[in-house]
């Protein structure tokens, strides 16, 4: 694992090499291009690697999966067209062990368990629903999580995903009173100022799509004065 590097763009650089780069990404950025036109993540690191490695023509760079906007932590990116496929079918395939830092307001009902729920996606609300039950339209989802931390106000739930499911960590932690600090939409009393959630991707484990070397990557949360205690 590469120490953490960064760039003017304040973009952090957790691993790079020929065929993919991995990043820190901070809350509040895009990862692709949506209608807001804001300058999206995947452009940046295109804009880093054109000048760190003098390229004169587009930069080549696929998007392989996405983090929520007000969510921080890690992102892979491909750098070539022969990485994409593999690390798609990668995470398709849950062969990417996903691990993610939630500050909590309340306590859990236990100190570690593993939850599943049915979600049903409100594309209108831009909401997913978690049910003990199927329903009609709904994606069964499974996250894991143990409590590594007990704050003065607040609780750090370390939590392991076994399926992708839209808004699954902020959806299922929700639904057993575990809302995440800032995050309005599933229940928080108040926003953060900086309008972001303290859920962060802390960690990546995969076998590498083209070296086939194992690789952990570690992302360093974001600072401020809960995530600085953590």
């Amino acid at each position: 694992m590469r120490k953490v590097i960064t760039n003017d763009n304040n973009l952090q650089v957790l691993y790079e090499d020929n065929h993919i780069i991995i990043v820190n990404k901070r809350s509040g950025d895009i990862v692709q291009g949506d209608k807001t036109g804001d300058t999206p993540l995947s452009e940046i690191v295109k804009s880093y690697i054109a000048k760190k490695y003098n390229k004169p023509g587009a930069v080549y760079l696929g998007v392989v999966h996405r983090l929520d906007r007000p969510t921080s932590g890690i992102v892979v990116f491909a750098r070539t067209s022969k990485a994409l496929p593999r690390l798609n079918a990668l995470f398709a395939n849950k062969e990417a062990q996903k691990t993610y830092w939630a500050v909590v307001k309340n306590l859990p009902p236990k100190e570690n368990d593993t939850l599943i729920h049915w979600l049903k996606r409100n594309p209108k609300q831009n909401k997913s629903y978690a049910n003990k039950n199927e329903v009609p339209d709904s994606k069964k989802a499974i996250l894991d999580y143990q409590l590594i931390k007990k704050l003065t106000n607040y609780n750090l739930l370390e939590v392991t995903l076994h399926t992708g499911r839209h808004h699954q960590i902020r959806s299922q932690l929700s639904a057993i009173g575990c809302i995440i600090k800032g995050d309005l939409k599933y229940g928080a009393d108040r926003s953060n100022k900086d309008g972001s959630i303290h859920l962060h991707a802390r960690k990546l484990t995969f076998i590498h799509p083209v070296k086939k070397e194992p690789l952990s990557i570690i992302a360093p949360p974001p600072s401020d004065s809960i995530w600085d205690i953590c």
